[in-house]
């Protein structure tokens, strides 16, 4: 140990502030310094003694050189390390979509940005993005968006991130961080709790996203989804082209994808059934205008428009037509989506990898998240990722959407 501190010629005070044992932030500090080769001492350590009592830790961080400390401060200040008070520093972009060598890199965890001695929290945070100082506000923006001469924050000095913590809740179904995922977890209870939270949110005024798939419809779960938004749980939609044709192509044909709804089996030539589906939309101009004329009478997309509900339509390579609402520009597409994002209360992601995971990048991390799909991977991918309110269901959705709307009719 004498040699490794003989190494260590720069140093750095940090502060950790928060419940930082129960949250797992305090020892995911120290395995960052160690695994990183870094060395620390701790100077003091105040543990709460209720619940309700917040921890403090005051610590010195030595590295090998300074660029070295750098990349050891980086990554703690992403796990929520309070580094010492100064003011943000900034680089102007070079060129449009070109950022100063030495950007600051986002998490989706709420941020704050110290700009003439007062701290300042950066708007519309997500992972993976870059924070540009406009009219002295902290603007988080994609890459693709900053333009030349732009004020880029640079390095980590003046920035201060708030990490997840635990629910203080004696009981929570959104678990804190949690990513073991099985099948065998109490399905019916989760629904019954799920109904209760996502009813609480409706009676204040608040927002859900739904993310969904095509095989909402391929497994009959649409008249679920459609009912939901019928009863005010859907505040946002995201899906894509398939989603949209297959509900449309049921409610033309009773078909998806050629399969009869009723009886399973694949129509003769009914192949060609999402293809006309398309065309029909294409011949009155859109979806809201062929539920204007009569031409959509029931499913997830007409009650969409009959209730207002927005939708967001991504395009994928593998889309037919696509519809004339599809956004192709997939870049545009999340821009759209970040429209509604920031404001939301909870997502439900449900049957699309694709679209739940962009999604799911967009997403600050303060968002209650729900992911219900028939693959692990999926769910495990979305509870991943960092936030603090994260529940995973391995089910079917086709089953699962209907215990939904069961649980929910008997709230009202």
């Amino acid at each position: 140990m004498e040699n490794a501190e003989c190494k260590m010629t720069v140093s750095e005070e940090i502060e950790l502030k928060g419940h930082i044992i129960d949250s797992i932030i305090l020892p995911r500090v120290l395995d960052a310094i160690m695994d990183m080769e870094g060395d620390f001492e701790i100077l003091s350590l105040d543990v709460g003694k209720k619940k309700t009592d917040i921890s403090t830790a005051r610590m010195v961080i030595r590295g090998k050189d300074h660029e070295h400390l750098d990349k050891l401060l980086d990554e703690l200040q992403m796990l929520g390390a309070v580094l010492p008070v100064k003011n943000v520093e900034t680089e102007v972009a070079p060129r449009d979509k070109i950022l100063p060598d030495k950007f600051y890199s986002t998490t989706h965890h709420p941020t704050y940005v110290r700009i003439k001695d007062r701290w300042m929290r950066a708007k519309d945070i997500e992972m993976d993005c870059t924070i540009v100082i406009e009219d002295e506000r902290a603007i988080c923006k994609r890459q693709g968006l900053v333009k030349k001469g732009d004020r880029v924050v640079v390095g980590h000095s003046g920035v201060r991130v708030e990490p997840p913590e635990r629910s203080r809740k004696p009981m929570d179904i959104f678990g804190f961080m949690q990513s073991d995922v099985s099948p065998e977890k109490p399905i019916n209870s989760y629904i019954v709790d799920l109904a209760k939270e996502m009813n609480q949110i409706r009676e204040n005024n608040g927002k859900i996203i739904v993310v969904a798939g095509p095989a909402i419809v391929h497994t009959g779960a649409d008249k679920s989804l459609a009912e939901l938004v019928r009863m005010g749980y859907v505040q946002v939609l995201f899906g894509g082209n398939a989603l949209a044709v297959m509900d449309i192509e049921k409610q033309l044909f009773g078909t998806s994808l050629g399969m009869d709804e009723h009886t399973g089996l694949v129509l003769e030539r009914g192949y060609k059934s999402h293809l006309v589906a398309i065309n029909e939309i294409w011949k009155v101009g859109s979806i809201k205008d062929a539920v204007k004329r009569g031409i959509i009478k029931e499913g997830i997309m007409y009650e969409c428009v009959k209730c207002e509900v927005p939708y967001v339509l991504a395009g994928s390579i593998r889309d037919d037509g696509p519809l004339p609402e599809v956004i192709t520009d997939v870049m545009e597409a999340q821009d759209e989506m970040r429209k509604y994002i920031q404001d939301a209360d909870m997502v439900i992601m449900t049957a699309s990898m694709l679209h739940s995971i962009a999604t799911g990048n967009l997403l600050p991390s303060w968002v209650k998240t729900v992911s219900i799909d028939i693959n692990p991977y999926v769910v495990t991918r979305l509870q991943d990722r960092g936030t603090s309110q994260a529940l995973g269901i391995v089910s079917d959705p086709g089953m699962f959407l209907p215990r939904l709307v069961e649980e929910l009719k008997k709230l009202e």
